[in-house]
């Protein structure tokens, strides 16, 4: 049996060759059987078990990042967050995620890029607690597991396609399709001063 990690993806919306879609209840198990898989991936990374797919996928704006599983948190529905007056415009406010008041942080926005529109595949992707900041990103879309291995290395310069090069930015990679994808270090973020000053 092989046992290789492979890149889980969320599972899409289906139509049969008759045209008619599967039922709700279909849906629901398969997206079940996504988050169990995602939630094994992830506590397996944060204990220290080997793993080949190491980073999770996620869509913020219309760039790729990858976040690393010790670093990344709970995920959950970006829902109803509470708006905190005279902070800046990238700083939405304050989620409620299993009891604790947790800061939400557009990181498009902060980075000069246009807001991230929240619909409902948007989630907050909530900081780890190893690190020690109660935060979370939003996220336009969670893309799954991905393995920075299968991917090329591309030279990150101060002028890259799609926005200018940041310090949390540790390195960027072209996977089989031609996407680009960002490796974001939540823990060089945290050390930003500018992520830190959040009051107008």
């Amino acid at each position: 049996m092989d046992q290789t990690p492979r890149d889980i993806d969320p599972p899409a919306a289906v139509t049969r060759l008759d045209g008619v879609r599967p039922d709700k209840a279909l849906r629901r198990t398969r997206l079940r059987e996504f988050q169990a898989q995602l939630v094994e991936r992830m506590q397996a990374a944060q204990t220290g078990t080997r793993l080949s797919a190491s980073q999770l996928g996620v869509m913020i704006g219309q760039v790729r990042y990858l976040l690393d599983l010790r670093e990344a948190g709970e995920i959950v529905s970006a829902g109803s967050m509470t708006k905190v007056p005279l902070t800046k415009d990238w700083y939405l406010g304050l989620s409620n995620i299993r009891g604790s008041l947790t800061s939400v942080v557009d990181l498009a926005r902060f980075e000069g890029r246009d807001v991230t529109n929240v619909d409902n595949s948007c989630r907050v992707v909530a900081f780890a607690p190893s690190l020690s900041f109660n935060s979370g990103l939003l996220v336009s879309q969670v893309l799954g597991l991905r393995n920075a291995a299968d991917m090329e290395e591309q030279l990150v310069s101060d002028n890259t396609d799609e926005h200018s090069y940041k310090p949390w930015m540790i390195k960027k990679y072209r996977d089989r399709d031609a996407n680009i994808w960002v490796e974001l270090s939540l823990a060089a973020l945290i050390q930003n001063q500018d992520f830190l000053q959040v009051g107008l």
